[in-house]
């Protein structure tokens, strides 16, 4: 039975971040005080954090650069860049006219069902919803803001002299605080770790041993330096890599299809082009 002389752990907390902290290092230290006294749980004090570290992070941060963009030129037929679609399974994508730096609008791929549906006067152009641009130096926690007030989910990052440098979505400032957000295109916990699509591609999780690789792909990758298929592309890289950028190593393929500021999620394994 509850004791109600005990002060609950909300009033427990709330004296604990009463001490006036002098700065966010302070701060930080109390949350985690917190934790260690069973205030907070993991998950709770893992987003207060990211929450922390959004507040000082610049669009430029976590942006996707502009040679990683998937992006869809307007002078194309529907049924040349369908495929892209269907393989890069993104559900926006940039409209570009003359360059990468001419992006005209965003075209929602649910848009195409029209296409599908057999729409006689399906017009790209018509389909597209207006680009929102943003600078590299936006904080963040700025942009999540607009994106919530906007109800945009994708914005175009403008470099200083207005050309474009990239793209940032609303899901990639989310994941800066509540860490990998899965979606329908994502692994099932219990799912095996690599699986072949169509094409002769495979989604494998970065947290495959690389055993388990050699012996699914016929490689010999060393396991010294990591003992996952991701610690190999970071060490391969000599960094974390974003997403969308990919590596050739021993005649394979491997592109990052999903990650986040802190680790890899999944990659796209093929055979590399010669």
């Amino acid at each position: 039975m509850n004791d109600p002389s005990r002060p609950s752990w909300l009033e427990r907390l709330s004296a604990l971040i009463l001490r006036e902290p002098g700065d966010r290092e302070q701060l930080v230290r109390l949350l985690r005080s917190a934790y260690s006294r069973n205030l907070l749980d993991a998950d709770a004090l893992s987003i207060i954090e990211g929450a922390l570290t959004v507040s000082e992070m610049q669009v430029r941060d976590i942006m996707v650069p502009r040679a990683q963009m998937d992006v869809i030129d307007i002078h194309e037929p529907v049924e040349k860049f369908i495929p892209q679609v269907i393989s890069t399974a993104h559900s926006r994508f940039p409209v570009i006219g003359q360059s990468r730096d001419d992006v005209i609008g965003i075209l929602l791929a649910k848009d195409l069902l029209r296409h599908y549906a057999g729409e006689e006067e399906f017009n790209v152009r018509e389909m597209l919803r207006p680009a929102v641009f943003v600078p590299e130096a936006k904080r963040l926690n700025v942009l999540l803001r607009e994106f919530r007030a906007s109800r945009n989910h994708m914005a175009i990052v403008a470099d200083e002299y207005g050309g474009v440098a990239g793209l940032v979505t609303i899901e990639d400032v989310l994941e800066q605080i509540v860490g990998e957000i899965e979606d329908e295109y994502d692994f099932d916990e219990a799912a095996d770790n690599i699986i072949a699509e169509p094409g002769g591609r495979y989604r494998v999780k970065a947290l495959t041993q690389i055993a388990d690789f050699n012996a699914a792909f016929g490689t010999s990758f060393p396991d010294e330096a990591a003992d996952t298929v991701g610690g190999l592309v970071i060490a391969h890289l000599g960094r974390l890599p974003k997403r969308g950028e990919s590596v050739t190593i021993g005649g394979l393929r491997l592109q990052v299809l999903r990650a986040d500021s802190r680790r890899l999620y999944t990659l796209i394994v093929d055979k590399a082009k010669t």
